[in-house]
């Protein structure tokens, strides 16, 4: 794994990056208080954990029918 995957703490880009999304989407999260996140004097980074724990909230498990 890439040195960047292996940070504890995300800036609202890597976070973007991580999780091959949109750094306006990752700020709108953050603005609707829907991913915890630290300030750090004008700063925003995002834990790791934080960051799995969001998109494994969102998992959907598959169905399966029986035969």
């Amino acid at each position: 794994m890439g040195e960047k995957t292996m940070k504890e703490h995300f800036t609202v880009q890597e976070a973007a990056d991580y999780m091959n999304t949109t750094v306006r989407f990752v700020r709108r999260l953050i603005a609707e208080r829907r991913i915890a996140f630290h300030h750090l004097g004008r700063h925003v980074r995002l834990k790791r954990a934080d960051v799995d724990e969001f998109i494994n909230a969102g998992r959907v498990e598959p169905v399966w029918r029986a035969a």
